[in-house]
């Protein structure tokens, strides 16, 4: 599919949709950026966002990138690629995190469990020496 055939199918829609894209990836961005600035979220779980967004710009600017990845992917509409591309990138996003949240809780248990044990140590050693 050549860049003609994206502009012929849909014009100023198609325009529309790219600039909304460029829009929302620029936004995105600027989101992450400010958060780590402000210690919100840690440089290490921003740089998830930050590649995703990147690549969301990079196909919503590059219509001729846009259409080699939609006729690889054998979708004739590439703004439907750009829209399928960017909701598998956020949910890859979202099981990294999930895999993420989930070892934390695990350790947040084996840490409530070792304090437990520290607190029974501590009042049986009072015990002793009071009794």
């Amino acid at each position: 599919m050549s860049a003609a055939r994206l502009s012929q199918s849909g014009g100023r829609d198609v325009d529309r949709l790219m600039d909304i894209m460029t829009g929302l990836s620029l936004l995105l961005i600027v989101l992450v950026l400010a958060s780590v600035r402000r210690a919100h979220i840690r440089v290490e779980y921003s740089v998830s966002w930050l590649i995703g967004a990147a690549a969301l710009l990079v196909l919503s600017r590059a219509p001729v990138l846009l259409n080699y990845v939609a006729d690889r992917m054998g979708i004739t509409y590439p703004p439907v690629a750009l829209v399928l591309i960017a909701g598998f990138v956020f949910l890859i996003i979202f099981y990294r995190f999930s895999v993420i949240i989930s070892k934390l809780k695990d350790d947040n248990i084996a840490l409530a469990q070792r304090v437990a044990i520290l607190e029974y140590h501590v009042r049986s050693r009072k015990g002793s020496i009071a009794g």
